[in-house]
């Protein structure tokens, strides 16, 4: 069950400096100490030593069970977006998505959950529960939530309706879902053991992505526990922190295979090869460099609206994975998608994947917030769009 109880600290938070503030000088310029190098290079070992099924959805599922096991769903390793270390968080994903996209799917969406539950105060989740956020609102599956009883000062509600594109549903314990209550979007938590709940996957038909399994999940008068006020998922902050670091993970699947195509340039090199490598020398340097100025920019003012930032980095990192995936293919031809088990799971997945971008519309509402800003907006180095 659920604590509904108000345990503001309950997910290691640690408060965000005033609005407008600069933040340390630690928060503007993560470093990383002896510690969190242990603990990124702890995490490296463990997913390098774990063999596992990626086609399989219960490998998958017990592989994230094992990743929070260990700790590695929270600080040191993993801190808070906007708390001071957002880039070490980065490099976390990052390193998950290397190992496996269909694993990162799953560990990114629990550690993404309790980020939310401590930005809006939610209930304290239970020990070793896994947790999924499930967001999408096509107009065919919308989940109501139904009052209980006339007063409701407790936050509980009852869950009617389907829920579609719920990743991992049969990996999770418990999770985060937007409904509406009388006419305004919200947030529930909710537990995934209840009965009222059926989970179908039928019409998952993916081959990239596969063992996610992205599920329909139908509610029948399921208990649930509100989670902030109506509005708040999408109007807090930390809303596009969490947009921000997906393209974490893209870059880090995207790196992953830029190292394939370094190792076999180390094996054998010709001047085709390496120009398809430097090609990818540039994408991923220059997504890197997007990356940890955004980072940066939102440890700094983690209670401006950072969608603009986050936006761009996406798409940046969209264009450099892109990029990485064409050159990648081209040198090296169809040898290791054919027999290289690991390279081709990464050439199937990283473009589902990257579909969580809605492309030219992505462009579009990003050229639409830079004339809005007048040319005159924020900009990740504090001056004027564009400025060296």
């Amino acid at each position: 069950m659920l604590d509904t109880r108000d345990h503001r600290a309950g997910v290691n938070v640690r408060r965000s400096p005033a609005p407008g503030g600069s933040g340390s000088r630690e928060s503007q310029s993560p470093r990383r100490t002896k510690n969190d190098s242990k603990t990124a290079a702890s995490l490296e070992e463990f997913l390098h030593a774990t063999r596992f099924d990626s086609n399989d959805p219960a490998a998958l599922g017990d592989v994230l069970h094992a990743l929070i096991g260990r700790g590695y769903d929270r600080a040191p390793l993993l801190p808070l977006p906007g708390h001071g270390q957002t880039l070490i968080r980065w490099r976390a994903l990052a390193a998950v998505a290397a190992c496996d996209l269909g694993l990162v799917k799953l560990f990114e969406g629990h550690t993404d959950a309790l980020a939310i539950l401590a930005e809006l105060h939610g209930p304290t989740p239970p020990a070793a529960s896994r947790w999924a956020v499930w967001a999408a609102e096509p107009p065919d599956a919308r989940v109501q939530a139904i009052r209980i009883g006339i007063r409701n000062d407790d936050g509980q509600v009852q869950l009617a309706g389907t829920k579609a594109w719920c990743s991992g549903a049969r990996s999770v314990s418990h999770a985060l879902v937007t409904a509406w209550l009388d006419g305004e979007p919200v947030l529930v938590a909710v537990a995934m053991d209840d009965p009222s709940i059926s989970i179908d996957t039928s019409k998952w038909q993916a081959v990239g992505m596969q063992a996610t399994a992205s599920a329909d999940v139908s509610f029948d008068r399921t208990p649930a526990v509100l989670v902030g006020a109506a509005h708040a998922y999408v109007g807090r902050p930390g809303f596009w922190h969490g947009g921000a670091g997906i393209a974490a993970c893209w870059y880090g699947a995207a790196a992953q295979i830029g190292r394939s195509l370094r190792d076999a340039c180390a094996q054998r090199a010709d001047p085709h090869r390496l120009a398809h490598l430097g090609a990818v020398e540039v994408a991923l340097q220059a997504a890197a460099a997007v990356l940890r100025e955004t980072a940066a920019f939102i440890d700094a003012n983690p209670l401006v609206d950072a969608q603009r930032e986050a936006t761009r980095a996406r798409l940046v990192v969209e264009e450099a994975a892109t990029t990485v995936m064409h050159h990648a293919t081209r040198a090296l031809g169809a040898g290791p998608l054919c027999r290289d088990a690991r390279f081709a799971r990464a050439l199937a997945d990283l473009p589902v994947f990257l579909r969580q971008s809605h492309a030219e519309r992505d462009l579009a509402s990003l050229g639409e917030m830079l004339v809005s800003a007048g040319g005159d907006g924020v900009s990740l180095n504090g001056g004027a769009p564009w400025t060296l």
